[in-house]
Order: structure tokens, then C-alpha cells, then sequence
């Protein structure tokens, strides 16, 4: 047998009795605005956009399976969410690809923000993510124990 991953699934718990509908309604403004700024966030160098669409579907579980539905069979996110529910997965790919535009990105900051204390910050928080990042899995645990 296998050992158990330490990564758990981040599958939404099936609530006892129906969210109110002020709840629903306002985790779907959640999850759509999310949405909107991550697809942004792929034109806008600075903004991020896997968090964003992350937390939309996080608040698209939790009040409109539809659009769950829609964000887990888009070609883009679909992969990227099905992997990340199953182990918190993140791709090299990915990985190389959020670095070079935060690499990127702190070259801007330092060339056009007057004020070094801000792009150093935004710099400090870009490294911290980073180093989060690349310290997730970049397989599923069952890709990773099988041989190829």
C-alpha cells in the first residue's frame, strides 16, 4: 500500500441544509467577479490570474454548480482546477510561466514606480509566492508513483 498524500482534496464538503439564498447569491458575485479579474489578470502583467480563477471555483461549489460545471470543462482552467481539487497540483510549466511574469513584472516596478518602498514590497510579496509556488506538487500522486 501506499502511503496516504499530505495534500487533501479541496472538495466542497455537501452542506447539511441549502446555503440561504443571500449566501448563494453573494458567493456567485464572489465567483463571478473573481472570474472576471483572473481572466484580466491574464492581459495585465501585474495581476495574477490562477488565484483568482482558483477562488472562483471555490465560490462557484458552493452556489451554482452550473458555472462550477463550466469553469471544470473549460479547456484553459478545467485541468489546472480538476488537479488542483485532487492534490493541490501545479505544473512546471505553470510554475515557469508565473515566475517569468513576476520576474517580469518586478523589472517594470522598479523602471516606473517613483516610490522604491512600494515595488519593493510588491517584489517581497512576488518572492513569497514563489516560494509557495514552486513548493507544490507538480504531479498527481498517482502520476508520480507509476512508472513511465
Amino acid at each position: 500500500m501506499s502511503e496516504p498524500s499530505r495534500y487533501q482534496p479541496d472538495l466542497p464538503a455537501e452542506p447539511a441544509a441549502p446555503l440561504p439564498l443571500v449566501t448563494r447569491w453573494a458567493l456567485l458575485v464572489l465567483a463571478l467577479l473573481s472570474l472576471a479579474v483572473g481572466v484580466i489578470g491574464i492581459f495585465v502583467p501585474v495581476l495574477p490570474t490562477v488565484p483568482f480563477v482558483l477562488l472562483s471555483a471555490w465560490a462557484a461549489a458552493r452556489s451554482s454548480p452550473r458555472l462550477l460545471a463550466w469553469l471544470e470543462s473549460h479547456t484553459s482552467f478545467g485541468p489546472m482546477l480538476v488537479e488542483w481539487r485532487r492534490g493541490g497540483v501545479v505544473r512546471r510549466r505553470a510554475k515557469w510561466t508565473a515566475t517569468a511574469v513576476m520576474g517580469a513584472s518586478a523589472v517594470f516596478m522598479l523602471v516606473v514606480v517613483p516610490n522604491r518602498w512600494v515595488a519593493g514590497l510588491a517584489i517581497g510579496c512576488m518572492a513569497g509566492v514563489l516560494v509557495w509556488l514552486w513548493r507544490r506538487p507538480e504531479k498527481l500522486a498517482d502520476e508520480a508513483a507509476s512508472p513511465r
